[in-house]
């Protein structure tokens, strides 16, 4: 969300919510008590990743044209939502989750809230796992130049922003794809990323090529 917000210009104020703490304030936002929520100014309180992402392309989209984020014609913006939905859930289930939840969430959490030791399992789950979609990303490239098609959309910054959170913590085998290595770094040089790379996580430091653009 943070991505694309910055690439439509918007300025927003970004609020914290730990997710292990029931929120009265989050639930009357959303009743499913979840994040992303977007609240406009004039309509209210927007939930869901994929819902904020359509609702800005018709709202701000206007600003750098729509059709940079989101296509134009239904077959290509099937494309998009269908990657999207891939990297949003299948590669947050089978590696992103699994990291921030062991090697962040768990240090951070009170032990009541499911904090605790990693289990070195589920890490090893998402470092198998991430070498396939590296590999995917790859494949994509080599044939589309960006994720879905010729010019960049949602889907490429949906999988940035997944991969982004594994690069923090040094779990990225970039050497498992150069060609996904390429895109990523052209995605994460452009101007919206650079708040996400200034990003500190309290008691990890990233690793040290995480905000290199040239890796």
């Amino acid at each position: 969300m943070r991505l694309i917000l910055a690439e439509y210009g918007e300025a927003v104020e970004l609020v914290e919510m730990p997710p292990w703490v029931r929120s009265e304030d989050l639930l009357a936002l959303n009743p499913a008590g979840t994040v992303p929520v977007f609240v406009d100014e004039t309509d209210g309180p927007i939930a869901g990743a994929t819902v904020i992402a359509e609702y800005l392309a018709e709202t701000r989209g206007s600003r750098v044209g729509e059709s940079t984020l989101m296509p134009i014609t239904p077959a290509d913006r099937a494309e998009v939502r269908r990657l999207v939905s891939w990297f949003l859930d299948k590669l947050d289930d089978e590696v992103v989750g699994y990291l921030i939840t062991e090697k962040v969430l768990k240090r951070l959490a009170p032990a009541s809230n499911g904090g605790g030791s990693p289990d070195a399992a589920a890490i090893r789950a998402a470092r198998s796992n991430i070498r396939y979609h590296l590999r995917y990303i790859g494949y994509l490239v080599t044939r589309r130049n960006c994720l879905a098609g010729r010019e960049l959309t949602f889907a490429d910054l949906a999988a940035a922003a997944e991969l982004s959170c594994a690069d923090y913590l040094g779990e990225v085998p970039w050497e498992e794809d150069a060609t996904a290595k390429e895109w990523y770094a052209r995605v994460k040089s452009r101007p919206s990323f650079r708040e996400i790379l200034a990003d500190k996580v309290r008691g990890s430091l990233p690793a040290t090529h995480y905000a290199d653009l040239d890796f």
